[in-house]
């Protein structure tokens, strides 16, 4: 995640230093563009997404080993004004989670070095509701915020699977709900605007779904599990 944030803050350090660089009055690129009422796009992006665990006892941390995810899907933006707009982003996102548990979980119970590692993987047909919040544009160049919520289905939950962790299988809900919010600079190219974004998301329900044993050392101990994670779009429009 720290890379993803690290990598973002260097391209968006440079737009904001070419915009400044530039600042004088020149031709503006695609002048019409944000008087569409609605226009369609796409995104390819990289996502980091982790877990915040809380526990019924206070006990070792389940700690979670995040890779570097990707995402592509479709942009639809509805202007509302000229600095308001709603947007809907659906994407499909792909990443993957180990969760790493403390031995003391397992305290009193025969247990294999595989019982402490759980490879989550998901796929998640992601649903946003977004409103943008634009400045003023200064040339070719326009700051935003943007906030909103979301829904997702994750297609790898294991929700339905009989099996549960004493059979290997770590099961999470299918249905999830969020709110996000982030920021971003739309530039206008000569033939296309071009859009880098950051956004935090953050999970609203609780996703893990519980082992038939109560005691059960990997979901026995958590009240709740909640996705959140960063996400880094790269818009074409």
């Amino acid at each position: 995640m720290k890379k993803l944030i690290i990598a973002f803050t260097i391209i968006m350090s440079f737009n904001c230093s070419y915009a400044q660089l530039f600042s004088r009055e020149k031709v503006a690129n695609l002048q019409t563009m944000d008087k569409k009422v609605l226009s369609w796009g796409y995104f390819l992006g990289f996502n980091s997404y982790d877990f915040k665990f809380e526990y019924e006892e206070d006990r070792a941390d389940i700690l979670v080993d995040a890779t570097t995810g990707f995402q592509v899907g479709l942009t639809g933006d509805l202007r509302l004004n000229d600095y308001f707009n709603l947007r809907f982003e659906p994407g499909v996102y792909f990443t993957t989670r180990t969760l790493l548990y403390d031995q003391s979980y397992f305290a009193g119970q025969t247990f294999n070095p595989s019982d402490l590692l759980r490879e989550v993987k998901s796929t998640y047909i992601h649903l946003p509701l977004l409103v943008k919040f634009s400045t003023k544009r200064i040339n070719n160049f326009r700051p935003f915020i943007v906030g909103g919520v979301s829904t997702a289905i994750n297609l790898a939950s294991n929700e339905n699977n009989p099996s549960d962790n004493s059979g290997g299988e770590f099961r999470m809900t299918s249905n999830n709900y969020f709110y996000e919010i982030g920021f971003g600079i739309d530039l206008y190219l000569l033939y296309f605007k071009f859009t880098p974004s950051i956004r935090g998301v953050f999970a609203i329900n609780d996703e893990i779904v519980r082992d038939i044993d109560p005691n059960s050392p990997w979901t026995g101990n958590v009240t709740s599990m909640k996705t959140r994670g960063i996400f880094i779009n790269f818009t074409f429009r």
